[in-house]
C-alpha cells in the first residue's frame, strides 16, 4: 500500500493513522467498490415539477429519494468541497484546540461518532477502538448564525460564511419536499410545526482512508436511521453510502450522482406519517483509497411540538432525543 503523505496522516485522529502496509481481507471484503455499471435504482424527484405519486411511492417504497433541480449553485458547492478539504487537513491537535476555542454551540468537532448532544458534544458507546466510527466531522447549528467572531482563523470564517448560504437553501429545500408529503398525507393545517427549518444542524463530514489491519468489522458509519424529519445529503465524488431497500431486503449503493442531492426520511417523518413512510436503513463503507466527503442537512421539528400519532403515545422530539442519547450510552 502507498503510505499517507505525512501531513495527511497527522489530520487524522490518532486511531485513524494508518500502522501497517497490509490490509485485512475482512476489511477488503467490506471496503467501498467501483461499479461504474450497476444501474441506480433509486427513485429521482425533480424538485421544480415535484410528481406527487412519484414521491408517495418514493417515501412508501424507500425512504430516500434523489432530488434534480435542487436550485443549489454548483459554485457553492465546489466552494465548500474545496473549504472542508481545507479545514479536515489542518493537524489533529490544531483542530482539536482550534474548536476548543470555539463555543459548541455554534461548530464543534466530533470523530469516531455521528452521536452528538443538543449541544454538539460527542456520544460514545465506550473508549474502545474498534467501536469507533470511522469519521470525524463539524456540528454546526443553524439557529446560531454569525453569532461567533472566527476573524482571528480566515478559513474557517469563509467556511462558516459559505455553510450559512447554503444553509439557506437547505430549509428551502426542506419546505418545499415537507410541503409536498404533507399533501399527500393529507396533514392538518398546524403541520407547520412539525418540521422547522431553524432547528436544522449542517454536519460535515470527512471519512479517512481506512488501514485497520485486523480482522473484524471497520464502518465509516455504522447501520443507522436519522432522527430528523428529513436529511438531505450532498455527497463529493466518492462513494460508500449504502441504503436498505425493504422489498428486496439488500444493501444498495447511494453512489454519487452530478448535480443531484439525497433526501433522507428520518424517525420523525416515519411517526408524523403514522409508519406509513419509511425511515430509511444506511450505513457508510471504509475505503483503502481515497476520503470520503459529505454534508448532512438535519431537520427536525418545533422542541414543543407534540407529534400525534395513532401508532405512538404522544412525543416532542427533544423526549425522543433524550431516549436515543440514553440508549448510545447504555449500549455495549
Amino acid at each position: 500500500m502507498q503510505q499517507l503523505p505525512q501531513t495527511i496522516s497527522e489530520s487524522y485522529p490518532p486511531c485513524f493513522r494508518p500502522n501497517t502496509q497490509q490490509f485485512s481481507d475482512q476489511i477488503h471484503n467490506e471496503v467501498a467498490g467501483n461499479d461504474d455499471h450497476q444501474q441506480d435504482p433509486l427513485p429521482l424527484i425533480d424538485l421544480q415539477q415535484i410528481n406527487l405519486q412519484k414521491l408517495e411511492e418514493a417515501c412508501t417504497d424507500w425512504g430516500i429519494f434523489r432530488l434534480a433541480n435542487h436550485g443549489i449553485p454548483p459554485d457553492l458547492l465546489s466552494d465548500l468541497h474545496e473549504h472542508a478539504v481545507r479545514v479536515f487537513e489542518l493537524g489533529f491537535e490544531s483542530k482539536q484546540t482550534l474548536f476548543e476555542s470555539i463555543p459548541s454551540s455554534a461548530i464543534s468537532y466530533f470523530w469516531g461518532t455521528p452521536a452528538l448532544t443538543p449541544a454538539g458534544v460527542a456520544l460514545y458507546k465506550d473508549q474502545g477502538t474498534l467501536n469507533y466510527n470511522w469519521v470525524e466531522g463539524l456540528n454546526i447549528p443553524l439557529s446560531q448564525p454569525s453569532l461567533v467572531d472566527l476573524h482571528h482563523h480566515p478559513l474557517l470564517s469563509d467556511f462558516r460564511m459559505l455553510l450559512e448560504s447554503y444553509g439557506i437553501h437547505q430549509a428551502r429545500i426542506a419546505k418545499s419536499i415537507f410541503g409536498a408529503m404533507s399533501q399527500n398525507l393529507e396533514l392538518s393545517e398546524d403541520n407547520e410545526y412539525y418540521l422547522s427549518p431553524s432547528t436544522g444542524h449542517l454536519r460535515v463530514y470527512r471519512y479517512p482512508r481506512c488501514s485497520f489491519d485486523k480482522s473484524t468489522k471497520v464502518w465509516g458509519m455504522e447501520v443507522h436511521t436519522d432522527s430528523s424529519v428529513v436529511t438531505i445529503l450532498n455527497q463529493f465524488e466518492v462513494g460508500g453510502l449504502q441504503v436498505h431497500s425493504p422489498k428486496e431486503n439488500a444493501w444498495i449503493d447511494a453512489k454519487p450522482v452530478p448535480n443531484t442531492l439525497l433526501v433522507h426520511l428520518g424517525d420523525m417523518m416515519q411517526a408524523i406519517s403514522n409508519d406509513k413512510y419509511k425511515s430509511v436503513k444506511h450505513r457508510v463503507l471504509v475505503n483503502r483509497e481515497k476520503e470520503r466527503f459529505s454534508i448532512g442537512c438535519f431537520v427536525f421539528p418545533v422542541d414543543d411540538c407534540v407529534i400525534q400519532s395513532p401508532n405512538y403515545k404522544p412525543f416532542t422530539y427533544p423526549e425522543f432525543r433524550a431516549q436515543v442519547q440514553h440508549d448510545v450510552k447504555t449500549l455495549v
